[in-house]
């Protein structure tokens, strides 16, 4: 790596956090920075997730206050609300386009992905043009260290590429094994439904503050 960028080498739980902070920034600015509450639904999304997680509230903050330590996460207090609230700061500390941020966002919330499988899922985080866009974009990521090419799978065209803020990727059969069905026709119903449990995790989170200024 020219630049000799140093990449950490990240839990599971921090993943899926800065990965969730870095999708919602995107697919629902209306609710970023994000509420603790929020950020529980989107790590344990049902959708667009690999794998589906069950994470608590405790899990989420240590994680949080971890990635806060390492700088790729602060707070933001203010507007009508007062909790506390979240933000990533992955593209400040890493000097990456928006394209190259939507990939890795797509790598940390779904695992590896090939070329197709990210121009199909990239959906509201980066609009490309072409499946040459995506291919140059992975093949600057991997150049700098970011990201790492994975041996083809039997009977699969395209390569998959993995992100190395876990350690290095040993390639397993069973991990990357995917499904045979297309994507597209599923990403705008996991859009629409992501939304929706943001939307509803809001809900409960103004509900529970209202009934505790009542009471």
């Amino acid at each position: 790596m020219d630049n000799e960028i140093k990449i950490p080498v990240l839990t599971a739980e921090q993943i899926r956090v800065l990965g969730s902070l870095m999708e919602k920034a995107r697919t629902t600015p209306d609710y970023y920075p994000m509420t603790m509450n929020g950020l529980v639904s989107a790590c344990n999304q049902k959708t667009s997730r690999k794998p589906v997680v069950n994470y608590d509230e405790e899990t989420i903050g240590a994680a949080l206050n971890s990635l806060k330590i390492g700088g790729l996460m602060s707070t933001a207090m203010g507007g009508s609300s007062r909790a506390t609230k979240y933000k990533h700061n992955f593209a400040i500390v890493y000097p990456l386009l928006p394209s190259e941020v939507a990939v890795m966002c797509l790598l940390f919330l779904r695992g590896p992905q090939t070329p197709g499988e990210i121009n199909t899922n990239s959906g509201r985080l980066h609009e490309f043009e072409t499946l040459e866009e995506v291919n140059q974009t992975l093949e600057k990521l991997a150049s700098e260290g970011y990201i790492k090419q994975l041996p083809k799978r039997a009977g699969q065209k395209e390569q998959r590429y993995a992100h190395l803020f876990s350690g290095d990727v040993e390639f397993n059969e069973e991990d990357f094994a995917t499904d045979e069905t297309p994507a597209r026709s599923n990403s705008a119903l996991e859009e629409r439904v992501a939304k929706l449990e943001t939307e509803l995790a809001e809900l409960k989170e103004n509900f529970e503050k209202l009934m505790k200024e009542l009471y």
